[in-house]
């Protein structure tokens, strides 16, 4: 096998170099896809620029492994050097300085004296250059194809582009923008679908979704009928395999709608006599004639149903009818609304699970009465149906038959109260799960507040009207009493106060004036909900019974905060984040809505780190307990009992007196 003149003590060293090598290459995702060298201006030896560069890849791999991402200048104009790397969004920060590492040795080597590069690997790229390239949004991609194909190309060409389209808007919706996805599909060729898009974080939502559309939409014409293609570039990537490759489990998971049956006909079957085709051809086409006259009577009537039910709201004629469902397509998916099946019921009616034939799990609400439930119908179809956001449950149709239903999909782990408030299932809460609710809430918020095509203002945000996912992401739901604000409006008044006392702002609850900021209230309530395990109205003393804000807002001015953290954490928590929580949340129930922060300035506190932030004052519905100062002057000797801490401490001697004064936050 080796060499006789190979000793067994030269024997272990070289093997050991040969691993350390094959496990580099394996940690950095070490194969070059492609490089591209700027061939329009190049740098001599010793030069400013060559200088310049070396500091940049030099500081690079410790740099962009941080976050995995790092825009970066360096030197003066005209040596200024323009950077930009990108670590794909499922590989970890030594992953991504291996690779990061790698690509600023081979760069150097590739493109020796070009002042601009660009490199890519499977886990990382790079791209640099003398002109300033950060701004732009010139994505400079390169397709990589699978050399094998598939048979049934038409098929995996309209899967992909609806689970492509589906992790794009996640992605664009996302944080990191980065999203895994798969689709089971009913072919032996390709069981399962795979897909990874990513974007720079640096890009909007909307130029993240334009980037990556651009990819796939239309697939260019080498890719289609790929068993396995992905297309890279400096701003956004896409990749698709009919095998798992990414390092993470799959966020977005879709069952692939049936196929036509005429499409899994073969080939050879095509090929008739053409007296046969006839003797097909003449009783399908009557046979079509009569379904189609049918077909036409019946949704003329079905129309005029929806006409007269939807009077008031006649934007939703044109675009319901692709959203209903037959009464006994419900019945049959929920065994008839059984008991078993139901999940919950609330004030506009009850919520069962149910199975349609193509496999998917959906949720059933059905409406109590015609008249409320009629008005939340109108107004969960007018401002659902046209949201799409990963931390808003989807909306997938109704029924307008005899009962009215609302049809939405199915999340697994029920509404947030269930488990929050539940002793025994408040410990799959661990603090990195309340962390990313957290601001899964705050997202879905800004979403509806500023992102979205509408401004939507909830109005019943709570924790009952939050799902989780099976991987325990939240889903803000119940849209019945939201309302629809113009582009330039900020706020509307009511005389029909409608929601839940406990989580509406002071300014509706009092006067019935709502906005952004009354939405920004409710979230306050429901941070400090996560965080300490408590219901906003519980007596939480045999002395006092006091609300949520009262007693978070004492503990946060005596010092004591961490005392309210949920026990079912069992002091397994990033002490700096729940803090950060802690003032955000008080930050948001201030009594002055101009006080409050908006979801985007929220966003911000929770994504960014930042240590400092302003100084809540007094919550609303603040009430004043006897925790206050007490100075008591007797024998020429005055004395204050601190009841924060329960501490006495001697003042300087006075007249004899009592006083009582407030004391002051810390």
């Amino acid at each position: 096998m080796f060499p006789a003149n190979v000793s067994s003590s030269s024997l272990f060293p070289l093997l050991g170099f040969v691993l350390l090598i094959l496990c580099h290459s394996s940690l950095t995702g070490a194969q070059n896809l492609d490089q591209i060298c700027d061939a329009s201006g190049s740098f001599a030896d010793n030069s400013t620029y060559q200088s310049n560069l070396k500091l940049y890849l030099s500081s690079l791999p410790s740099k962009g492994s941080v976050s995995g991402f790092l825009k970066e200048t360096v030197g003066e104009v005209p040596d200024q050097v323009y950077g930009v790397s990108l670590c794909r969004g499922d590989v970890n920060a030594s992953e991504c300085r291996a690779c990061l590492n790698k690509a600023s040795l081979d760069v150097q080597q590739i493109c020796p004296y070009n002042k601009g590069a660009m490199i890519y690997y499977d886990y990382c790229l790079l791209r640099f250059s003398n002109q300033n390239f950060l701004s732009s949004t010139d994505n400079q991609q390169v397709p990589k194809y699978n050399s094998s194909s598939v048979t049934q190309v038409v098929r995996l060409s309209q899967l992909l582009h609806l689970l492509l389209s589906s992790a794009t808007d996640w992605a664009a919706n996302s944080t990191k923008r980065f999203a895994t996805g798969e689709m089971s599909n009913f072919t032996s060729e390709f069981p399962t679908i795979y897909v990874m898009v990513e974007c720079t974080p640096d890009l909007s939502p909307s130029d993240c979704s334009q980037c990556l559309q651009s990819l796939f939409d239309p697939l260019p014409t080498d890719m289609v009928g790929r068993q396995g293609a992905r297309v890279i570039g400096v701003r956004c990537v896409m990749r698709y395999e009919l095998s798992s490759f990414s390092k993470v489990p799959s966020m977005l998971k879709l069952t692939a709608p049936l196929e036509d049956a005429t499409q899994l006909r073969s080939a050879g079957k095509k090929k008739n006599a053409a007296t046969t085709a006839l003797a097909i051809a003449i009783p399908a086409f009557t046979a079509l004639l009569i379904l189609s006259l049918i077909y036409i009577c019946y949704w003329r009537t079905r129309k005029r149903i929806i006409q007269s039910a939807y009077e008031t709201v006649p934007e939703l004629i044109t675009g319901v009818e692709s959203l209903l469902f037959d009464l006994s397509t419900l019945r049959l998916a929920t065994a008839n609304f059984s008991e078993e099946n139901k999940l919950g019921e609330g004030g506009f009616g009850a919520v069962y699970k149910g199975q349609l034939p193509d496999g998917r799990e959906i949720a059933v609400k059905k409406l109590l009465n015609a008249g409320r439930g009629l008005g939340e119908l109108q107004n969960e179809l007018l401002l659902v149906a046209k949201l799409q956001h990963r931390n808003l449950v989807r909306l997938l149709g109704v029924c307008l038959e005899e009962e009215k239903m609302i049809v939405y999909e199915y999340v697994p782990n029920r509404s947030l109260d269930k488990v929050l408030f539940d002793p025994e299932r408040s410990e799959q809460l661990r603090w990195g799960t309340r962390y990313r609710i957290i601001r899964g809430i705050a997202q879905g918020l800004l979403y509806l507040h500023e992102e979205s095509q509408l401004k939507i203002i909830h109005r019943d945000l709570k924790a009952s009207n939050i799902l989780l996912d099976a991987g325990m992401n939240p889903k803000i739901s119940d849209f019945g009493i939201a309302k629809l604000f113009d582009a330039d409006q900020t706020q509307d008044t009511t005389k029909r106060v409608v929601g839940t006392f406990g989580y509406m702002a002071p300014e509706y609850v009092k006067h019935g004036k709502f906005s952004v900021r009354s939405d920004v209230f409710s979230f306050g309530i429901l941070v400090l909900e996560i965080l300490t395990g408590r219901k906003n109205s519980k007596s939480y003393n045999s002395e006092h019974s006091e609300s949520l804000l009262s007693y978070t807002w004492e503990k946060w001015r005596c010092g004591s905060i961490l005392e309210m953290v949920d026990p079912a954490l069992d002091g397994h928590y990033q002490g700096s984040d729940l803090l950060r929580c802690m003032q955000i949340g008080l930050l948001c129930v201030q009594e002055n809505p101009n006080d409050r922060p908006t979801m985007s300035t929220v966003v911000t506190m929770l994504n960014s780190g930042i240590a400092f932030l302003q100084a809540p004052g007094r919550p609303a519905f603040y009430v004043e307990q006897e925790d206050v100062n007490v100075k008591i002057t007797a024998n020429d000797a005055t004395i204050a009992i601190d009841v924060c801490d329960g501490e006495s401490m001697p003042l300087p001697a006075s007249s004899t007196q009592v006083s009582i004064s407030e004391q002051a936050p810390r």
